[in-house]
């Protein structure tokens, strides 16, 4: 007799692949990126799956269906990647040099600083500031500050004269 009553667990098919048809799958996702992304709702912190759902003319069960089979993550995943990915260009770019990490989240929609390191941590593996130092130290002219426009020094302003 064993001492453990040990079954095996069966692999389900979850419901959520079979509650939207193909068709309407690729013509969600194409809507969903672009209220995501080329509208940049993720930069919005109170923008939900809710919000996105009634955005669509659908319901959040559909939304989350199409997120998980199409994107392989869950809605706030898919959001995060997105903010994510455009801090990492913004913690390189020369225009934004002097803004503090919590300016950087704020710009990219997370409403704290602890989920925005938290985010960053899990997808890159280092923390937003050791990112930042890193690319600089590998691109030694991302730390140039921009040029500004005007006149060359010891010039002088020469008057139009008509």
């Amino acid at each position: 007799m064993a001492k453990y009553n040990i079954t095996r667990i069966k692999e389900k098919e979850a419901s959520y692949r079979t509650l939207v048809s193909p068709q309407m799958m690729d013509e969600l996702e194409s809507r969903i990126n672009d209220i995501i992304i080329i509208q940049k709702k993720y930069r919005d912190k109170n923008y939900s799956a809710k919000k996105l759902a009634e955005d669509l003319g659908t319901n959040t069960r559909y939304i989350s269906a199409v997120v998980n089979v199409r994107f392989h993550m869950n809605y706030t995943s898919l959001v995060n990647s997105h903010r994510i990915r455009e801090a990492m260009t913004l913690l390189v770019d020369k225009r934004y040099q002097n803004l503090t990490m919590e300016e950087i989240s704020d710009m990219v929609g997370f409403s704290n600083r602890q989920s925005f390191y938290a985010s960053f941590y899990r997808i890159n593996g280092v923390t937003p500031r050791d990112y930042k130092l890193q690319q600089l130290e590998m691109h030694p002219v991302l730390q140039e500050q921009p040029k500004k426009r005007g006149r060359k020094p010891g010039t002088k302003n020469k008057a139009k004269v008509e």
